[in-house]
């Protein structure tokens, strides 16, 4: 579609959308719900809304794959919440906590294991403290005067019975941060040699140099304490850079990893070298479990694993016994072995040999233990999509492990149900059983051509036999999230129109339901919005569908609309999944800064999510034929649109965030299908993640003609359309530097093309400040009134 460009304002302030878009995005955030152990109260959580651009403002270390605030060791990119509530199931009273500081933001909230008190990290004024709450007089107090170390994840564990808290704590005396060289020694210098191969995909936040790892170790290390409930601290004098500890069961004994020198400048912090190793309850070394080097070598791929002893955790059923994985083909899944992963156990006091428990053909990446003639072993194979779950006997390893499901990972139509865990009284999850130690309770997403009906099933692992306990009504959308209490379901109930809302149902035969909140609607102006999900049909037969909405209070009747299409591509391996329906036509329309439905008040049509599906049956790889599918489920859907008289095939844009840039990028060039294109946050240049992208394993060198294919930056003289590009400036995400944004404009730019780039100062791959996001927003909405 040829036509003349005329340029936008190019100034430098930040714009707000209009007055209507923008209430939207400062409207509530959906609370959000935690089942207490036991099933007597709830946590309700206010989630935070966007922040001010002066704290993405603050510094921020980017390094070995982290990025965090040097001075509160949290990082400033999770949203976190800003108000707890506790509902009582009793009389259905919700009352507020007080006493947390003010302009607190909070974090790593859980009950404590038997539901007597909360935990959580809250951050204000430059700092971070570790909190408790007391649900009896609902009174929120610092716990003591330590600065949790939270940078690589949650700060703190629960102690078995609720004693206290093991925590991760900045060490106290510890010197002032180095500082950078006013002149650098000397040059950068790297170097490989002949040997194994050390494909990684691109990260921007690698270590660079020997400040990087000075700064890398001085934030990291921390020191494991215990803080009982009284505030009183015990150092037991262990420390390192530590990214993961966890009691045992019984108390006795902690599990630690933490990461040992020399860094890599290669890879993140989770492929450094690994030293694994059981203390006592006093921090002394009990045994050390594994040490591993630098996973540089770690092949590429989903079904790729380290070399070595890994994914240690505790036996949930007993007092203190080890678990682990062994890979038996070094890791790599293009070694054809017939057995994959040993899983092994070893109690304490670890001085014996360990005992192997199973023995798997695919790759191990769940266990859910029970009791010692019952825990359930996930192994997966994402080449095939295929994943077993396996009934064992841990405490008998010679019993025969028994299949109970075989199924498709990207079939839910087959989906089975996942089990439901509870806290037990130690702090650790094990498998619900219902009426007997054999039947488990599975809750499922209950998939099908009508949409999702979520359930609840009892599954008998002796027998095989199911009992749907209760389903997910036809005319709502019902969530189940626990069962909790007895035979109490916790569940969640939604529709187009009503958010939301938490409610308790008795499982006995004719048992009570009770509501217990009202969530007011956050966007009334959507309250009467048309939601519809469509069906239509690909080129080749494949079944496809996606999400219409229409204005507030419009119908078809009032059509043709400005339509917008929002996508993001998925890779399958065979059309019957690919066809499936993926949600529920009663879903509540959640709106945020990525959702198009914002664009429902100014009059637009807005297709979301409508399928994108890029299959590769068999032996072939979906993206041999990227372009050709990405080009057809387009098609389908302007077809579909212009046949219901929603769109005219003149006034129809396309975009989308990351991957779904990606996709815009390449449908501008390789069809003729829409007026204008949206791009945010994507990579269009493929040869700059040469070592695989999303769900691409191959190489550059192994796949040459697709990666070339596939970049619309290597096509973009075919780019006739004017397409708006989004990034963030601080862009973390694999392969999508911001870099790609730039070379795509000047490419644009450079042959003549309509094109605008937008830079969002201190905003990684998700965008965070309210400046930020009202200034995209304006962007966007400017853009599709210029065009359509």
């Amino acid at each position: 579609m040829e036509h003349k460009m005329q340029t936008l304002d190019t100034g430098t302030c930040y714009r707000m959308p209009p007055p209507e878009v923008a209430a939207l995005l400062d409207a509530p955030s959906l609370p959000e719900f935690i089942i207490a152990p036991g099933g007597k109260r709830a946590l309700i959580l206010q989630p935070a809304g966007l922040r001010p651009l002066t704290e993405l403002a603050h510094e921020e270390l980017r390094l070995a794959g982290l990025r965090f605030n040097p001075d509160t060791l949290t990082s400033g990119r999770r949203a976190g919440f800003t108000g707890l509530s506790i509902l009582e199931t009793a009389g259905r009273r919700q009352r507020l906590i007080e006493g947390l500081p003010d302009q607190a933001r909070l974090d790593w909230v859980t009950w404590s294991p038997g539901g007597e008190h909360i935990a959580f990290t809250a951050t204000a004024h430059g700092q971070q403290g570790l909190w408790i709450v007391n649900p009896d007089d609902c009174r929120a107090f610092q716990l003591a005067d330590i600065r949790p170390n939270a940078i690589a994840g949650m700060p703190y564990r629960w102690l078995p019975d609720a004693r206290g808290l093991v925590c991760l704590a900045f060490v106290s005396d510890r010197q002032p941060p180095p500082a950078p060289p006013a002149v650098p020694p000397g040059p950068v210098v790297t170097e490989t040699v002949k040997g194994p191969a050390a494909a990684a995909r691109t990260n921007p936040d690698l270590l660079r140099n020997d400040y990087d790892e000075a700064l890398f170790g001085h934030y990291l290390e921390s020191e494991l304490c215990t803080v009982d409930l009284s505030g009183n601290v015990r150092r037991p004098g262990f420390s390192g850079i530590i990214i993961k500890f966890e009691p045992s069961p019984d108390g006795n004994y902690f599990l630690v990893q933490f990461i040992q020198r020399p860094f890599s400048r290669l890879v993140p912090y989770n492929r450094f070298p690994l030293r694994t190793l059981i203390l006592d309850s006093q921090g002394r070394p009990v045994r050390t479990m594994a040490d591993l080097p630098s996973a540089e070598t770690l092949p590429i791929g989903r079904d790729a694993a380290r070399t070595g002893p890994r994914s240690f955790n505790w036996r949930a059923d007993q007092p203190a016994t080890l678990s682990w994985l062994e890979a038996e083909d070094g890791g790599d899944p293009a070694v054809a072995k017939e057995i994959r992963d040993r899983l092994f156990t070893l109690a304490a006091p670890f001085n014996g040999a360990p005992t192997e428990v199973a023995a798997l053909a695919l790759r191990c990446n769940r266990i859910l233990w029970g009791h010692d003639n019952l825990a359930l072993i996930y192994e997966e194979w994402w080449k095939t999509r295929t994943v077993r779950v396996w009934r064992i006997a841990p405490g008998f390893p010679d019993t025969a492990p028994r299949l109970l499901f075989n199924y498709g990972q990207q079939d839910r139509y087959a989906h089975p149900g996942t089990p439901l865990l509870r806290m037990t009284a130690t702090g650790h999850r094990l498998l619900i059983t219902h009426l007997n130690d054999e039947t488990l309770l599975l809750v499922g997403p209950g998939a099908g051509p009508e949409g999702d009906r979520p359930f609840l099933d009892a599954l008998n692992t002796e027998t095989g036999k199911k009992q749907r306990l209760w389903q997910s009504s036809a005319a709502c959308h019902e969530q189940p999230l626990t069962v909790a209490g007895g035979q109490h379901l916790w569940f969640t109930r939604e529709t187009v129109t009503d958010p939301p809302d938490l409610f308790r149902l008795s499982l006995d035969k004719g048992g009570d339901e009770q509501r217990l909140t009202k969530t007011p609607h956050p966007y009334p102006a959507l309250a009467n919005v048309t939601k519809e999900i469509i069906r239509y049909r690909r080129a080749d037969g494949v079944n496809l569908t996606g999400q219409l909405y229409l204005p507030p209070g419009k119908t078809v009747a009032d059509g043709p609309f400005p339509t917008l299409l929002w996508a993001y591509p998925s890779e399958y391996k065979d059309a019957a999944s690919a066809g499936q329906v993926k949600t529920s036509p009663n879903r509540f329309p959640v709106l945020d800064w990525r959702s198009p439905l914002l664009w429902l008040l100014r009059g637009y049509a807005v297709l979301d999510r409508p399928d994108v599906p890029v299959i590769g049956a068999n032996d072939t790889e979906p993206n041999d034929t990227y372009i050709e599918q990405l080009v057809a489920s387009a098609e389908a859907a302007v077809n579909e649109l212009v046949r219901r008289k929603v769109a005219d095939r003149n006034r129809i844009a396309v975009g989308g965030h990351s991957y779904g840039a990606f996709m815009t990028a390449n449908l501008l060039a390789h069809s003729c299908l829409f007026r204008a294109g949206i791009a945010r946050s994507g990579a269009y240049n493929r040869t700059l993640t040469p070592f695989g992208f999303q769900a691409e394993d191959r190489t550059l060198w192994q796949a040459p003609e697709v990666y070339m294919r596939m970049s619309p930056f290597l096509h973009a003289d075919r780019i006739s359309d004017p397409i708006l590009i989004i990034h963030g400036q601080a862009d973390e995400n694999e392969g999508t530097f911001t870099m790609q944004s730039e070379r795509l404009y000047h490419a644009l730019k450079g042959l003549g093309k309509a094109a605008r780039l937008v830079l969002l100062p201190f905003e990684g791959h998700a965008y965070r400040a309210r400046e930020s996001v009202m200034h995209m927003l304006w962007e966007t909405g400017t853009w599709l009134e210029r065009h359509l």
